[in-house]
């Protein structure tokens, strides 16, 4: 009995430890940021000819922290059911790219603007959002808001809300057009040929 008692006491110890190591979904969100910041003040990326390892740099510290198969899910929709376990780890292999590039593109106009984290919201300890605003030079707030759920061990995004848009409800409603409209295929046809131009307009 005593020795179930200590190892009770031991495994609460441990979980507590573990509990208190978690990043608020603030801190995360924070966090990541701070760094994907940090790479573009980084003066060995300031160069021209440094634009594709610099996005490949913001790309490692994003992808940690958004849950692209997820968002994949979410953005397809319905639709997400009847696609094969080929189609759907081809689909989240190209809108990974997508929202790689996108949220590169957007990050990178950056220029000391200030970010303000103004709140942050955890239902159930399960569901989180992270409220943000980004001051312009102009003195415009531009809201930004994060959603993410806990897998257990960390806070993932799976939608990001800009200026009230939902990134998420916005791609579902051009792929599920495309799609009624013409095919899944069709869909996964213009996404690669979006993702062969950008490639080409980075070289």
């Amino acid at each position: 009995m005593k020795k179930i008692l200590v190892s009770g006491i031991i495994l609460l110890f441990i979980s507590s430890s573990i509990a208190f190591a978690v990043m608020s979904p603030k801190e995360q969100i924070k966090s990541t940021i701070d760094k994907v910041l940090n790479i573009l003040k980084e003066p060995k990326y300031k160069e021209k000819s440094k634009n594709l390892q610099r996005r490949e740099a913001i790309r490692k510290e994003i992808i940690n922290i958004f849950d692209f198969e997820e968002m994949s899910k979410r953005s397809l929709g319905i639709y997400w059911r009847e696609r094969t376990l080929q189609e759907k780890k081809e689909f989240v292999e190209l809108y990974k790219d997508l929202l790689e590039r996108s949220y590169s593109n957007k990050i990178e106009s950056y220029s000391d603007e200030e970010i303000l984290y103004t709140d942050e919201k955890i239902e159930d300890t399960k569901y989180a959002e992270v409220r943000t605003k980004i001051i312009t030079k102009d003195k415009k707030e531009v809201p930004i808001d994060y959603k993410l759920y806990f897998t257990g061990k960390d806070w993932k995004i799976y939608d990001v809300v800009i200026e009230g848009v939902s990134l998420v409800s916005n791609y579902r409603s051009q792929f599920n057009k495309i799609i009624r409209n013409y095919s899944y295929q069709e869909l996964v046809k213009r996404m690669k040929t979006k993702q062969t131009e950008e490639l080409i307009r980075e070289k």
